[in-house]
């Protein structure tokens, strides 16, 4: 074998290239281990502390206040420190509200978000790039700088301190991220099959209604639930935004310092356990879906 005139290479069947021939292999497989092991120690460095947290939260108080922890998570097993929490003044109210504010953001948001993200997923329009920029500018404005002009504004309305005022605020923090989502999703539905819908007598309307939705709903199910997610975690415009209807992170937020180590663990495992289901079902979805808005 020639590369060139004059220069001749070994055979594939050389000792030489078989020799080089495994020491690519050994580097690639400890390339792998390497990425492996610092993937695991990752994950530790996240499941860890969760891990601990659950395991705070199922257990009993005496537990809690113990030291050393045992090693050995959820021993001895119990709802103890569970039961405490949510008997504690103000915790199910505060959960209450907590669920009330996060589905009317997640019900405002899906239906405010669909027709904007099909439209840009859709057509062609001047200032499009501009629309889908300014969508997206929205979330580098920090939350006191939306907060404190609104409850002013809330204030002279008359709706402070109300599950409806926070839940229009949590509207607004989610919908840039539920646009851009549900605009990937419909940007994932070829264009063919409304066309060919229409082809065989179904109206534009009929077409999106019976084709392009269908296809869609599990993706926009999925920005709701992230919709539903921020708004369950949000923390300071509820705490700028209510005084008396609280939600359960504003309502720790302001007895963090007072609240003993159960009231703690058992308050951090509510607010991680909507986030916990969001990651691990909804999330590879979601990074399928991600950048593809296009054309």
């Amino acid at each position: 074998m020639t590369d060139m005139p004059g220069r001749c290479l070994p055979p594939l069947d050389s000792p030489e290239v078989r020799l080089l021939h495994r020491r690519m292999k050994r580097r690639s497989r400890r390339g792998r281990l390497w990425t492996y092991a610092g993937a695991v120690v990752i994950a530790l460095w996240i499941l860890i502390p969760l891990l601990f947290l659950t395991s705070m939260a199922f257990t009993t108080r005496e537990t809690v206040r113990s030291y050393p922890k045992n090693v050995l998570p959820f021993i001895p097993f119990s709802t103890d420190t569970v039961r405490f929490f949510l008997d504690q003044p103000g915790v199910l109210d505060g959960l209450r509200n907590s669920l009330i504010v996060a589905a009317i953001t997640l019900l405002l948001s899906t239906v405010l978000a669909a027709p904007a993200g099909y439209a840009i997923a859709r057509y062609i329009f001047p200032g499009r790039d501009v629309v889908r920029l300014g969508i997206l500018a929205v979330r580098a404005f920090p939350i006191v700088v939306l907060s404190i002009p609104l409850a002013v504004l809330f204030l002279r309305a008359g709706i402070f301190d109300s599950v409806w005022s926070l839940a229009l605020m949590h509207t607004a923090l989610a919908m840039p991220t539920s646009v851009l989502i549900i605009a990937s999703v419909f940007a994932s539905v070829p264009h063919e099959l409304e066309e060919a819908g229409q082809v065989f007598g179904a109206s534009a309307l009929q077409s999106f209604w019976h084709i392009v939705l269908p296809l869609a709903l599990p993706g926009i199910a999925a920005s709701s639930v992230f919709a539903f997610v921020l708004s369950w975690n949000e923390v300071f415009a509820a705490g700028v935004l209510t005084l008396e209807n609280r939600t359960l992170p504003a309502l720790l937020l302001v007895q963090l310092q007072l609240s003993s180590d159960a009231y703690q663990f058992a308050g951090g495992f509510f607010l991680m356990a909507p986030s916990m289901v969001f990651m691990f079902f909804i999330r590879n979805y979601l990074f399928n879906l991600w950048g593809q808005v296009t054309k």
